[in-house]
Parts: structure tokens; sequence; C-alpha cells
């Protein structure tokens, strides 16, 4: 999943030479159109039929009325409308009670007013030689276990300055239960504080807590500590999310919007994180090691509103939610995997067949999500595509639909550099559309279900988030999942105060060395 690099495509405009036999020849314009040029007219018409249809029907009908208006026609039809007074009130009636039915039934729109991501403090940064000291130092590891480590972190596209919590660095390291509080209380804590005092929002104003954090489950749980802490009102409505992976973030985010369509006028705060402290693997069994080099400190914090009058302040509205859960595979299930290895320590295994796995959960969330957010050109030249193939058998290559014609910006979870290049690769996307990704990874390494809400902070602190943009969330998850999330801005964006980037976005996008 994550010590691969797959090539990536780079997409480029080819010239092309025209021959002319004579000067008298015309020249031949379909050789020298450049074809991206013509699949974008033609994603204008389809995307526009149904306008350029009703136009010409409008013109006609004003014109036909205009003609046949005379005082006559009018005087026919008002004596016509009051002998039909009953099927006036009948209709009348049939649509005051259409109208107030969809009113009443359509869903409620769910808006994101704000987001806080946790950035630590600079005493918790692992650089790599700082990294390998301390494994060396716990005297756990054998020497081929180092190296594995080592050659890992070279290639994970993870920099200098991620972070480890604070038990991580004594020698030797004390994974306690104590630790792992304190290092959730924390994250947690210190990205509320950002998103509350950013918002405005009183924490006894909060309907809805919902709290993932897949390794790290104690009692009382951790949404109890989040009202321990704020002293949240005594009938909210909490949820503790545990063993849901990365994806999970998303997943809380579902579950809000479910919870939103059911409680009117309600907040809901959404927190994701994960714990390291007592979850680091202190063996020798390789496939346990990858997560040491990967996962690093963070959390987000969100705000969300059903509130139709938060609208005018709110920064997003939530599109769309698609979940695919590919558990029924036996493979799929144990491919992300905790356990004990054969000296008893506990860790967490990746198989080999992840990169695999992780690609068939892709496809069946994009052939989900494709219908709701493509242009029906997209969307007419796959099912085609398809027809020719699976009817006439003919022999043409699946088309792959443009997601950049359905998203303005993308955020893929930072599992890994081997999981960026691939969808990059496979989506067709270029590097700008995949350059919040590696930059999250390579500042704050794999954060877990936060990290698509760092992508989401580093696109905002560069300005590109406009009003009218769709972003796409895609995240993968123990089980196997993969889960999306589209977001529509409802304004241009600027950055929160004390955002994660704040002070270093300038030094954003660098050149990755792999």
């Amino acid at each position: 999943m994550t010590t691969g690099g797959g090539d990536r495509g780079r997409g480029s405009a080819v010239g092309v030479q025209i021959q002319q036999q004579n000067r008298m020849a015309l020249p031949d314009f379909l050789q020298s159109v450049n074809l991206k040029y013509v699949k974008l007219g033609y994603h204008y018409l389809i995307s526009n039929l149904l306008t350029l249809f009703l136009v010409p029907l409008i013109l006609v009908t004003i014109i036909q009325v205009s003609q046949t208006t005379d005082i006559h026609h009018l005087r026919h039809l008002w004596l016509h409308l009051q002998y039909n007074l009953i099927t006036i009130l009948t209709c009348s009636a049939f649509l005051v009670f259409g109208l107030t039915l969809y009113v009443v039934t359509r869903p409620r729109s769910v808006y994101l007013l704000d987001s806080a991501c946790f950035r630590p403090a600079d005493h918790l940064k692992a650089p790599f030689r700082s990294f390998m000291d301390h494994s060396r130092l716990t005297g756990d590891f054998e020497e081929s276990s180092l190296e594995f480590q080592r050659k890992i972190l070279e290639r994970s596209g993870l920099g200098e300055e991620t972070y480890v919590p604070e038990a991580m660095h004594s020698i030797p390291p004390q994974p306690s239960m104590a630790a792992a509080r304190a290092e959730a209380e924390q994250v947690m804590f210190g990205a509320l504080d950002n998103l509350f005092q950013n918002t405005n929002v009183k924490p006894k104003d909060i309907g809805i807590l919902i709290v993932n954090c897949s390794l790290f489950n104690p009692t009382p749980s951790l949404s109890a500590m989040i009202v321990n802490k704020y002293k949240l009102r005594g009938n909210i409505r909490s949820f503790n999310l545990g063993g849901m992976g990365c994806s999970a973030g998303v997943i809380a985010v579902d579950l809000a919007k479910d919870l939103l369509q059911v409680h009117r006028n309600t907040f809901a705060v959404v927190v994701s994180t994960e714990n390291i402290t007592q979850n680091w693997y202190f063996g020798n069994k390789k496939s346990m090691l990858i997560p040491n080099c990967l996962f690093r400190v963070g959390c987000s914090a969100l705000l969300l509103s059903n509130k139709p009058a938060d609208r005018r302040r709110a920064k997003y509205r939530l599109v769309h939610v698609v979940r695919t859960h590919r558990g029924t595979d036996d493979k799929a299930f144990r491919c992300v995997y905790q356990e004990q290895d054969d000296a008893g320590k506990t860790g967490v295994s990746l198989s080999k067949d992840l990169m695999a796995i992780a690609g068939g959960a892709l496809k069946t969330n994009i052939t989900t999500l494709g219908p709701l957010v493509l242009p029906i050109s997209e969307q007419l030249l796959f099912f085609v595509t398809l027809l020719m193939k699976k009817l006439f058998k003919a022999d043409v290559k699946p088309y792959i639909p443009d997601f950049k014609l359905a998203f303005d910006h993308f955020c893929i979870h930072a599992g890994g550099r081997a999981v960026i290049d691939e969808l990059e690769k496979n989506l067709q996307l270029r590097p700008e559309h995949v350059e919040a990704s590696r930059m999250t990874l390579h500042r704050f390494g794999n954060t877990s279900s936060s990290s698509i809400w760092y992508e989401l902070a580093y696109i905002e602190a560069k300005g590109r988030v406009k009003k009218g943009n769709r972003i796409w969330q895609i995240a993968f998850g123990s089980g196997f999942k993969c889960n999306s999330a589209v977001w529509q801005a409802l304004r241009n964006i600027k950055p929160s105060p004390n955002g994660p980037w704040e002070d270093c976005i300038d030094k954003y996008p660098m050149e990755i060395v792999t």
C-alpha cells in the first residue's frame, strides 16, 4: 500500500504535421484539432442539450401567444375559467398539497460551518534520524527490521517534520493507558478549542457529537471525555465509532448527515483522530512494521449545521456521501488486520494484496458516485463504450470517466505515496490535483481519518477554493472500505485562523525526492 511508487501518467498535446500535396488542397483540419478541445466542446454540447431544445420551444410559444392574444380571445378564456371554478380549486388544492409535501419531505441541507486541524508542538517532531535512533535504542528491533524501517521511511513520502506522541519520545517508550489518554485529550481538545473559537459557537449549543478513533477506545469513551471537558448539555446525542480505519471520518460525516435529517435546528460536531501511543509495534514482522513508519499524530474537528440561516456563514454544503464496503470478501476483510505476531506482540498487519483490494473498492465506489456527479456527456461515453464491449463484443478499452469535469479539488487520503500515485494514474489526474495529498503526507504524515481535512486546509490556505467549486474527499479503511464525500463551496473560502498550515504554507509545494 505504502512502499511502492506507481508510474504517473503525464498527459501532453502532440503536434501533427500536415502534409499538403499541392497549394490548392485544403489542410486536414481533423488532424490538426487538439482532441481535448473536441472533448470539451462535446461536453458543453451534451450538458446543455436540454437548454438547446427548450429555448426554441419557448420562443415559438411566445410568438404563438403574441399572435392570438387579442381582446376576444382573452374574454373567452375568462368566461371559460368562471364556469370551471371547481376544477380550478381542485387543481390548486393538489398543487398546494404537492408543494407542502415536497417542502416537508425533502432532505435538509447540511452545511459545514468550519473545520479545525490540530497542530502538535514542535518538540514532538520526529525527523528520520531521531526516529531510527529511538527505534535502535529500544532494543526491540533486529537489525534487519531497522533496515526495513529505514527503507520504508525513505520511500514513504513523509518529510522531516511529522509528529509522534510524547510517550514515543521517551527511551524506553512508555505506552501506558495514561499516556494514551493524554495524547487523545491533547489532540481532540486542541482541535475543538480552535473550532469553537473560530465559529463563536458555544459548546452548550451542540446537539450531536460523533468521535471516531479506530484503535483506542477506552471506558469512559472519547466522546464522554469531550462531554466532560466542555460540559456539553445532558441530552446530547453522542456516538463513538471504533475499529473503522482511515475512512471513518467520512462515515462519521454520513452519520451526522442522517441525524441532522431527523433533528431540526441542530449543530453537530465530528471529531476524527487516531491514537498512536498504545498501538506502536515493537516486534519484527515486516508487514506490521509499516504502520510505525507512516502513522503520525493528528486530529480534525468539524462543525455541521442544518439551520437554513447558517447557509450565509457556512463554507460548504454537503452534496453526496457514497460508501463502499467489501467486508464479505475474506481477503478484503483481512488486508488491514490487528493481530499478535508469533512473539505475542500486537500490531496492525498490512497485506501484500492491499493495493489490488483498494483498487477494487475504488472501482465500486466511483461506479456508484459517477452517475451522481459526472456530466451527461461523460455518462454517455461510458455507457456507449460499455454497451459496445458487452453486447457487441467490440475490442475497445473501457472508458475511464473524466472526474476532472465533475470536481475542482481532490482530497485523496494520504495513506502513503503509493496510494496517491495509483489514484493519480488511474483517475488520470494532473500533479496539481494531488498536490494537497502529497504535501499533507510530507508535512504531517498519515494522520488516518483526519488526513482529508488537513488536505482541505492546504487548499484553503492556498486560496484556491472559489464559490461553486466542488471538492471530492476519498478515503480507504480497514474492513475493507472506500468512502467518498462531495462538498460544494458556498463562497470564496479564506483559511481559518490558527490553521495547521498557517506559518509554513509559503514553503509548499516543494519537490519531494523519492
